[in-house]
């Protein structure tokens, strides 16, 4: 403050106190009251002359007046410059394996990554093979798909230890998607529908060589997947390009969580078929899973007996031994193999047994070596699957972003979220020409690969290798494999998805909002499509954050004793009041939605003041105190009895410290509140606007210059303001301070 306004300032509060009837409290008084102490409030004291009141004076900065043109040209301007430097850093920005390979320490990660790149490529080769048939695909391009994600990750990736590949749930939307398409195209959609990978061989195993092309049903369906594939990656490179993961904020943890325990019921729907050996088409679209089990027990006399046999020997032996691998998994140097011992055993008695020839069991039948020649994506498919890709790839890199952030908080290390969808991205899209579906990290095979001792992606290019000898030599091996232990592998995997019903008690205990999005989410994921479930829990979601800020806490506020802090009083005791003064809290952001919760909450728990106003001009004309007012359009009879006498009441604080933003009908409401109180006398004060607040009442014209006297930095000044007001109007205020009576 300048020392002329500081002598202005000082001479009106001389003049206020000699009884200048024209000075008005409200627009040209600024007192000041010296700080006696931090903590005792209790020593404001009525004197004749007015104590001085320090207010703390902030000059803001001058705003730059750039406009978007300029901004837009200034950006461009920027990105377009080039440089040997510049270029360089944006190559070693897109491909991070340049950063950080040389660096490489052989002596230090060597070991732990061999490791865990073998224990995770044992682990995805019977995995692959099984998730191929929940994405509707023959087995090999299970295969293929982890092989290619593993090797561009290990260029692109961020992250040191997440494993990306198969993942169950878009394993799931994918065979959903072909098996819509395939019934469209008029193929048959039974599990055992003949299949020769779609192409004659002349004789030849070795796929890359010439062949002719016949496509069949696998063909066909493969075509889908990739196409799908390619869609998905293509939005997930947009949405890294255009800096948009910010969607993901949209998926909160309840929501994911519920969303993948739904579609985990929908996985061991459609893999109960295999483990009863039925063969039916699967169902889809809405309410399949119910149509799934209704197909099942009007067929369960066909049930293949050994199939059963097969998939509760597999059961007894999996689910005890993942159990212990888990319990031990401390002691353990790496997990034991068990799906890997059970597919090879399982083969071994498959094929020596002969049962297939003799029981007519499901088996995955033949699986080629080598690599398929490249084909481009179908590109008429693309009208009729551009809306699935949407969901795919958002749950894709939600998934793949969110545990690489968990990971590498973990571990100390930082992760970029935006080249993280670049590198989901293009594992989506190069491999959709090589015969793959859509991949994403996956948490089961990451906890396993940091469990091992992963330090780098060097893991990945191992696991690869492990993938590359089963594609180039192994894989014609698993021709006796049956499906049922395919789908006892999927079943087992869902463990932890199922497991998240344990967490329920928890949840609901710290947040019964979350909980019930985890419900909603889950049940409508389960119940009618996996696509609408996720549409139904993000627009549940947004509308419960909605419904928070439309029915927020509100609270009038009383002083801790011996302190400037301010609590709630429905909530504590013993605080402590002034008379005249009214302190209120709204606890969320005020805006078109709960403008009207606001008023009524301020005016039920202060006084209304449109009602005081009706009633006093009434009693002017009646010379009464008390009367019953008739509301136009209400029935009943409203009697107006005046809570607070209107010359008790002076002050109203607003606590502002949790309004986080206003918008234009928020401003509206506070100016319309003040104009109300003013109209009966009443002076309404704001404290502890965040800045944001502040920008929009000074926008929006809240206050005028000479009235900013009434927005106050902590709810401690404003409340001391208030009560100096009173005293100079000549308010008899008591010395001490009152107890609330709660």
């Amino acid at each position: 403050m300048s020392l002329e306004s500081k002598q202005q300032h000082d001479l009106s509060l001389k003049n206020s106190v000699e009884g200048n009837d024209q000075h008005s409290p409200l627009s040209n008084m600024h007192p000041e009251l010296e700080k006696q102490s931090s903590t005792d409030f209790k020593q404001f004291e009525v004197n004749d002359q007015c104590t001085l009141y320090r207010r703390i004076h902030m000059e803001p900065r001058e705003k730059s007046s750039t406009n978007f043109k300029q901004f837009v040209i200034k950006k461009l301007q920027k990105s377009c410059q080039c440089s040997p430097a510049k270029a360089k850093n944006m190559i070693f920005d897109f491909l991070p394996v340049l950063r950080w390979l040389p660096k490489y320490d052989l002596k230090k990660n060597i070991l732990g990554d061999v490791m865990s790149g073998l224990i995770v490529g044992i682990l995805l080769v019977p995995q692959s093979i099984a998730y191929s048939l929940l994405a509707g695909q023959e087995p090999i391009y299970g295969l293929y798909t982890s092989f290619f994600a593993s090797i561009i990750y290990f260029l692109l990736g961020t992250s040191r230890h997440i494993s990306v590949g198969i993942f169950g749930i878009l394993c799931l939307m994918i065979g959903e998607v072909v098996d819509r398409e395939l019934q469209k195209a008029g193929y048959d959609t039974a599990d055992n529908a003949p299949s020769d990978l779609g192409l004659v061989l002349n004789g030849s195993t070795l796929l890359n060589q010439t062949s002719d092309w016949i496509c069949d049903r696998s063909c066909y369906a493969i075509a889908v997947g990739s196409t799908v594939t390619f869609m998905a990656g293509v939005y997930q490179v947009a949405m890294g390009f255009f800096q948009v993961g910010f969607v993901s904020v949209y998926l909160s943890d309840a929501l994911l969580s519920g969303f993948v325990t739904g579609a985990s019921f929908t996985i061991l729907t459609s893999q109960a078929k295999y483990l009863l050996g039925l063969s039916l088409p699967r169902s889809n679209g809405v309410g399949s899973l119910i149509t799934t089990w209704i197909h099942i027990f009007k067929n369960i006399h066909k049930t293949n007996i050994c199939d059963l046999i097969t998939s509760l020997l597999c059961l007894l032996v999996l689910l005890p031994t993942k159990e212990l691998n888990e319990h031990f998994k401390s002691k353990l140097k790496a997990p034991i193999p068990t799906e890997l011992i059970v597919v090879v055993a399982a083969t071994l008695a498959s094929h020596f047994g002969k049962l297939n020839e003799k029981y007519n069991t499901s088996i995955a039948g033949s699986i080629p070596t080598g690599f398929m020649p490249p084909t481009a994506p179908d590109w008429n498919l693309i009208p009729s699957l551009a809306v699935d890709a949407i969901a795919i790839s958002i749950i894709g890199f939600a998934i793949t972003v969110s545990l690489s952030e968990m990971f590498a908080k973990k571990h100390g290390y930082s992760v970029k979220a935006n080249q993280e969808m670049y590198a989901i991205g293009f594992c989506n899209i190069i491999p959709s020409f090589f015969h793959c579906f859509t991949t994403s990290a996956a948490l089961a095979k990451t906890l396993v690969k940091e469990s091992t001792g992963c330090q780098t992606q060097l893991s990945g290019v191992v696991t690869a290798m492990v993938l590359l000898l089963v594609l180039l030599v192994i894989a014609p091996l698993f021709y006796s494999l049956q499906k049922s232990v395919l789908g006892v592998i999927t079943i087992v995997n869902l463990r932890g998805a199922l497991r998240k019903f344990k967490d329920l008690p928890k949840m609901w205990k710290v947040s019964r909002m979350d909980t019930v999005i985890w419900f909603v989410t889950m049940l409508s994921s389960a119940l009618i499509s996996t696509e609408i479930g996720l549409l139904i829990g993000v627009c549940f979601s947004m509308f419960c954050v909605i419904l928070r800020t439309q029915k927020p806490k509100t609270s009038l506020l009383g002083l801790v004793e011996e302190s400037e802090i301010f609590e709630s009083m429905s909530a504590y005791k013993n605080l402590q009041t002034k008379p005249g003064i009214k302190i209120f809290r709204f606890v969320a952001p005020l805006y078109y939605i709960n403008k009207e919760c606001f008023k009524s909450a301020l005016y039920k728990k202060t006084l209304n003041p449109v009602l005081v106003k009706a009633a006093q001009k009434k009693a002017a004309k009646r010379k009464i105190t008390k009367e019953t007012v008739i509301l136009s359009g209400v029935q009943d009879e409203v009697s107006v009895q005046l809570s607070h006498d209107p010359l008790e009441l002076q002050t109203i604080v607003i606590d502002c410290s949790a309004i986080q933003f206003l918008d234009t009908a928020g401003i509206h409401t506070l100016k319309e509140v003040r104009r109300d109180y003013e109209a009966i006398g009443i002076q309404v004060l704001l404290a502890q606007c965040n800045p944001s607040v502040r920008d929009s009442l000074a926008r929006g014209e809240y206050c005028k210059k000479e009235e900013e006297n009434l927005l106050f930095y902590s709810v401690y000044e404003a409340m001391a303001f208030a009560e100096e007001s009173q005293n100079q109007k000549g308010v008899c205020i008591p010395n001490g301070l009152s107890l609330s009576s709660d």
